[in-house]
């Protein structure tokens, strides 16, 4: 009911004194005016029950959100075209109506005075100017190609991202290394999930993860390691509070996390010793005879030499170098021997570890020698991180060829070319360098011109000085994306102005393998460009633009995927557009055209199978059929705690409302609240005490490689002898120290030597406290 509606529900008297009276006491009952028009609610209609008038949709349509890599579907409504609100949806697979703080703020966070909108140059003064399209293109294509003639086609380099839609990813990929000469080409997936890829190639023979979210709900004891998934990933754990098994869940991490707090047992192990444990924890399901030998010996293999190798591996010894005691062990083994259904989870305690690919496979062991895969409630199942991080594994033409394939492979090759009707000659036959050696061969002279997209490397790379000092040595450095404040914009020579989520359409990929759709419900600011139609403006500048013609919409890009994808374990030639993942809720992946489920599927009958997952007839796609069982000896921590440094500083998630090197989140207003501002750093008293460090002091953590300033946070959460500051946080990559797991070259941000001080009175003066 509007305002004069109200007005007229009063009797004349009554409306007369609402309209004439100015009395103070008025403003409590007023029935006209800018506030009282704001609080009126009218019906929404859609299903949204009662809204602001403002807020009152014309129409309303579903899309997945473009944080994490959980995958929600939001319900956005619109008026006139334009996003104006949004609500979970209902209806979608994977959230059922919940989402996360950022997934409410998510369009808050595309209107803000720092978006890119128009493209700058640096000029001789050193400072950045507005240019146009034209200009900004023309300095692109000239400026590397002048790179590439003096220096080599290999020393120019491009570093993408896990958070635009897979189509642009395709498109980057392929213009890059086919049609501009680029050998070298990462993701900052490299940073999250490079470690979970390899340990799923090498032990099932393809990047597959194999569960369905369904499985949090199936399970009867949950393990998860190094997984802070409560903060993380909200709604992921939402699904575990839906489980009416009772489950027993068993959290790995030295920290008592929110996870670690809910969980049925907390295993607070030594930092870097969850290898040790886990082949522990193998150790005794072998002795007591708690294993599947039917299953082992009929879908896996290298078991025997496996059984003979963590042998060594007692109780007592695990207890020794973990902190577990034995007896603890025993009885999660037991847990896992007595469980029905055991699911095993991982995320990046695991990942981000100079150890972590054999770490993560040491968790599929687990799943392997138990049977626990293939079936409702199980699996060894890496949970990714950012919104399309799967969508980069597969399509992004970086660590591997587009589609899953192999640049190795001649006959993959040649698909590829035959698909896309280029010259298999232009197709590389190496993926190229890795992200640590390309920010190597920039160091090395190697690497002279870098483009970076929807990356803020200069934030997020591990040590974070030298990592600016490296940038600093490129001849030309173009950075692409939404926002000119990023700390790789503000160093960049050439900025290229990007629209972001909700701007654009495409598809993501989450984390249980599902293609949802991305839609363009906002316009993008100035002259803002989607990334696919700057890589459409960069072909046709470059002058290859005849190779991607048929490229004209994202959705004919992923008519290609389709192609590209045929005959693989992601098979999804079955999915015909995009008006089928509208109408289904999205798809996973495999979805094969030949399949019972893709003849005549329509969104009634996909209901049935919607929740899927990999290996149940136990086959995997070694070229056996069969799961590896693969380990090593756990290495010795490259930076251990020492007498000038005895503290070993942990990163991680420091909140749900927190994404990232907060690029976007850090721009809402709702979710900066609802997150500390400064900089906080987590010790135990008992170390507290001994630097006499009072709660809320501001204190010195420094490491080998810098220095910064925080708010001590005293909490026996934190074990003696650590400390922990959360990733999101512009400094905290000042202190890292920069070293990698030797198969998946992911660093490992999660262990350094530091030591922790009060700020002397002399000192409250210099350096401003860092947020």
């Amino acid at each position: 009911m509007t305002p004069d509606e109200q007005l007229l529900t009063l009797s004349p008297s009554e409306r007369k004194l609402a309209e004439e009276d100015t009395r103070p006491e008025t403003f409590l009952r007023a029935y006209r005016g800018t506030l009282t028009k704001d609080l009126v609610l009218e019906p929404g209609k859609f299903g949204l029950g009662k809204v602001p008038s403002k807020l009152k949709p014309d129409a309303t349509t579903q899309m997945v959100c473009g944080f994490c890599s959980t995958g929600c579907g939001l319900n956005v409504h619109l008026k006139d075209g334009e996003a104006i609100n949004l609500t979970p949806g209902t209806e979608y697979p994977v959230n059922r109506g919940m989402a996360c703080p950022k997934g409410w703020e998510a369009l808050s966070v595309l209107k803000t005075n720092d978006r890119g909108t128009t493209p700058l140059i640096r000029g001789e003064n050193g400072q950045l100017r507005p240019v146009d399209w034209d200009t900004a293109l023309k300095a692109f294509s000239s400026r590397f190609k002048d790179i590439q003639a003096k220096h080599g086609k290999e020393s120019v380099a491009f570093l993408s991202t896990g958070q635009i839609p897979t189509e642009e990813m395709t498109f980057l990929g392929a213009l890059a290394k086919f049609g501009m000469g680029m050998l070298h080409g990462d993701g900052n997936t490299r940073q999250c999930m490079a470690t979970a890829v390899v340990a799923y190639k090498q032990a099932f023979g393809f990047d597959a993860p194999p569960y369905s979210y369904e499985d949090f709900e199936e399970s009867d004891v949950l393990v998860f390691v190094g997984s802070n998934i409560c903060i993380a990933h909200p709604i992921m754990w939402q699904r575990v509070l839906a489980n009416k098994n009772n489950p027993e869940i068993i959290v790995l991490d030295p920290r008592r996390t929110e996870t670690a707090m809910a969980a049925t047992q907390h295993l607070p192990l030594r930092p870097k010793s969850d290898l040790a444990l886990l082949y522990g924890l193998a150790h005794i399901l072998l002795k007591e005879g708690w294993i599947e030998r039917e299953y082992i010996d009929q879908h896996t293999s290298g078991f025997d030499e496996f059984a003979e190798y963590v042998q060594k591996y007692t109780p007592e010894y695990v207890a020794s170098v973990s902190g577990i005691p034995a007896e603890q062990l025993m009885r999660v083994a037991q847990t896992i021997h007595e469980g029905k259904r055991v699911s095993f989870w991982w995320t990046m305690g695991v990942n981000q570890s100079y150890e972590g690919v054999r770490t993560a496979q040491a968790i599929i062991n687990l799943a392997l020698m138990t049977g626990n895969i293939g079936r409702p409630g199980t699996g060894a199942n890496s949970i990714t991180g950012q919104c399309n991080a799967m969508g980069s594994r597969l399509f992004s033409n970086t660590t591997g060829l587009l589609g899953g394939h192999d640049f190795g492979n001649p006959e993959h090759r040649q698909k590829v070319a035959d698909i896309l009707g280029i010259d298999q000659a232009v197709i590389p036959d190496n993926a190229g360098w890795s992200y640590n050696e390309i920010i190597e061969g920039i160091l090395s002279d190697k690497i002279k011109g870098l483009w970076v997209i929807c990356t803020n490397t200069a934030h997020s790379w591990i040590n974070q000085n030298t990592c600016r000092e490296i940038l600093d040595r490129l001849d030309f450095l173009v950075v692409q994306d939404m926002y000119t404040t990023t700390e790789t914009a503000e160093l960049a020579d050439l900025y290229l102005p990007a629209a972001g989520w909700g701007e654009k359409d495409g598809t993501f990929i989450n984390s249980e393998r599902r293609f949802g759709l991305l839609k363009k419900v906002a316009r993008a600011p100035g002259q803002a460009l989607s990334d696919f139609n700057i890589f459409r403006a960069v072909a046709q500048y470059w002058g290859c633009g005849e190779m991607f013609a048929d490229w004209t919409t994202p959705e004919a890009v992923f008519q290609t995927m389709k192609e590209l994808s045929e005959g693989q374990p992601c098979d999804i030639t079955g999915i015909e557009d995009y008006q089928m993942l509208d109408q289904c809720g999205g798809i996973q992946w495999p979805f094969k055209k030949s399949s019972d489920e893709a003849n005549g599927s329509t969104a009634e009958n996909l209901d049935q199978w919607q929740q899927r997952r990999l290996f149940e007839n136990g086959q995997f796609y070694h070229a056996d059929g069969r799961a590896k069982f693969l380990f090593e000896d756990p290495r010795r921590m490259p930076e251990e705690p020492n007498e000038k440094f005895p503290y070993l500083l942990l990163t991680g998630r420091g909140s749900a409302v927190q994404w990232h090197t907060q690029t976007r989140t850090g721009k809402s207003n709702v979710l900066r609240q609802l997150a500390p501002e400064r900089v906080f750093v987590e010790i135990n008293p008992t170390d507290a005490r001994r630097e006499g460090i009072q709660p809320n002091q501001e204190v010195i953590v420094q490491s080998q490689r810098g220095l910064i300033r925080a708010k001590a946070y005293l909490t026996p959460n934190i074990q003696p002898g650590q400390v922990f500051i959360p990733m999101h946080y512009e400094v905290t990559n000042q202190l890292t120290h920069s070293h990698f797991d030797p198969y998946s070259k992911q660093p490992s941000y999660k262990d350094c030597a530091v030591r922790v001080r009060k700020v002397e009175p002399w000192e409250q003066s210099h350096a401003p406290s860092h947020h």
